[in-house]
């Protein structure tokens, strides 16, 4: 795909980023309706509105540092809060609050393969942005499943297991995203993750491997 520029790549990286991310926290404050919490949706967040969601440095500054440097776009959006005490069985329910987001990235990486099948005969810009969306959501799916508070694994362990572990865990929330910048330097975390985004996008209806599509990315 070089016959992009990279302004075209940024455009075409930065819609299933947007996407993603926005769809991942309306996910989980739709979950948390069902249960019972109307946190999200009482301000306004239970919308596909990117703008509502718009982190200043998930989704502005590392997708924008990123774009510069490698032509790569990745990032995260605003949490959407959720008040657990409103739920009806709080430990239980937040399992699947959690579990919700990764669900709704799987829901857009099966979608994004469907436009990859499209734009490999009709339009190698759309082609371009649903591999994009495959990698992305892929990742998303992936990395929020760590079991690492307060990624979405991290709340679901803690949700599973008994009160004192459950407890234990949950006092890691306050390093948790240091841990995963610490993991992500040291190349931890994509020796972990690469056979499983392997193994994952290899299962997708798409006429390209793994190896394809990143090469075709990068």
């Amino acid at each position: 795909m070089d016959e992009f520029s990279l302004i075209q790549k940024v455009i075409i990286w930065a819609i299933p980023v947007l996407f993603a991310v926005t769809l991942h926290e309306v996910a989980h404050g739709w979950a948390a309706l069902q249960f019972g919490d109307r946190t999200a949706q009482m301000l306004g967040r239970l919308t596909l509105n990117p703008i509502k969601h718009i982190d200043p440095v998930g989704t502005i500054l590392v997708p924008g540092l990123l774009a510069a440097t490698t032509g790569f776009v990745f990032g995260w959006a605003k949490p959407v809060p959720v008040n657990a005490r409103n739920m009806r069985n709080a430990k239980t329910n937040m399992a699947w609050v959690a579990l919700a987001g990764p669900m709704a990235n799987l829901s857009m990486a099966l979608f994004w393969s469907l436009i990859v099948v499209i734009g490999l005969s009709y339009s190698p810009a759309l082609a371009y942005m649903g591999l994009a969306g495959i990698f992305i959501n892929t990742m998303l799916i992936l990395l929020n499943l760590l079991p690492l508070p307060p990624l979405d694994g991290g709340r679901i362990l803690i949700s599973v297991l008994p009160g004192p572990l459950s407890w234990r865990v949950s006092r890691v929330e306050p390093y948790g995203f240091i841990i995963l910048l610490a993991l992500l330097y040291f190349g931890i975390v994509g020796a972990i993750l690469w056979p499983f985004v392997s193994g994952f996008i290899n299962l997708l209806p798409i006429p390209l491997n793994a190896a394809q599509l990143l090469s075709l990315l990068f």
